[in-house]
């Protein structure tokens, strides 16, 4: 799986960035090769989805038994290597954090992404969820039947937010960090919960660059804990990767992943993914993502051979 933090790594703008060489990617499918010594309810053969500490996009993949999970028989392995980041995110922002309830309100940045369309299928477990998306317009016609109310990234959804839904939302979910936080928590209702997630904001041109970086922050308004207090509003962060491999959650996270697997079981949710890609074209697939073109995931498939360049156009 492809996801934007694997940007912020090529681009350094994360905290402790490993040193290279490396290998990066955050999560897999495969097929079971080996097991360790002590390793239970696995076996040499299991079609298995696992999350990584780095060194996912490999053939050949290790990892704890704990990041473990086996695939339903119907499910893909491009599709299974779509799933657990984005939706164990999606899950534990709705429903651990921010207490997803039925009648809620939900503002999700880039619908369009693996998060946000994660987001909207879950939304959609629960009855009477009104869920408010932005996304690049060119997106619109393809995700409006899983959204509620959809407007395009640059518009001013807050004026278009309240003109739906005077008092503002329950939840607000925001991976573009910066100059949105004022606008997200102006927008939720008494004792709405926002939620920081991914950074999407930092990624910025071809080069990394530091001073974009410190510059979205910089325009970070202060949140000032008073008026938190005075609004009856709740902010909080959310980091899938520290959970796991600093904050020792596994067993947190298996509990969400078996919930999630039911509600995949029962035809409730299904991951979308946006297209297959050689290792060769990671470059292509990683600007593909930079230049938000994806609905849905991007993967990369180690047996997939390159797609042959067009002679006048390197990224057809």
């Amino acid at each position: 799986g492809l996801n934007f933090i694997d940007l912020m790594v090529r681009q350094g703008n994360i905290d402790n960035p490993p040193k290279t060489p490396l290998v990066p990617g955050f999560e897999c499918s495969g097929i079971v090769e080996a097991l360790g010594d002590s390793v239970k309810g696995f076996e040499i053969g299991d079609r298995v989805m696992a999350f990584v500490n780095y060194n996912a996009w490999a053939e050949v993949v290790c990892t704890p038994v704990e990041f473990v999970y086996k695939i339903p028989d119907d499910m893909t392995f491009s599709e299974a290597a779509a799933f657990p980041m984005n939706f164990v995110t999606a899950y534990m922002m709705l429903f651990e954090v921010a207490n997803l309830r039925e009648g809620m309100s939900v503002l999700v940045h880039s619908a369009g992404g693996g998060v946000g369309q994660a987001v909207a299928q879950l939304c959609s477990t629960i009855p009477n969820v009104t869920v408010f998306g932005t996304a690049s317009s060119f997106k619109h016609e393809a995700i409006k039947d899983s959204v509620t109310h959809l407007f395009d990234r640059n518009a001013d959804y807050v004026q278009e937010v309240k003109r739906i839904s005077t008092d503002g939302v329950d939840i607000v979910l925001d991976c573009l960090c910066g100059e949105n936080t004022g606008k997200g928590l102006s927008l939720l209702k008494p004792l709405g919960t926002y939620i920081l997630y991914g950074s999407s904001n930092m990624v910025t041109g071809e080069t990394k660059s530091f001073f974009s970086f410190a510059k979205s922050w910089w325009q970070v308004e202060k949140v000032n804990p008073i008026k938190l207090y005075e609004e009856n509003k709740v902010i909080a962060g959310f980091s899938l990767l520290n959970l796991l491999f600093k904050q020792n959650r596994g067993g947190l996270i298996k509990v969400v992943m078996d919930k999630l697997l039911n509600l995949y079981n029962n035809k409730k949710i299904k991951p979308v993914v946006d297209s297959l890609w050689a290792l060769e074209e990671v470059k292509e697939a990683m600007q593909r993502i930079h230049d938000r073109g994806n609905i849905g995931k991007l993967i990369l498939d180690v047996e997939k051979a390159p797609t042959p360049l067009m002679a006048n156009d390197s990224t057809e």
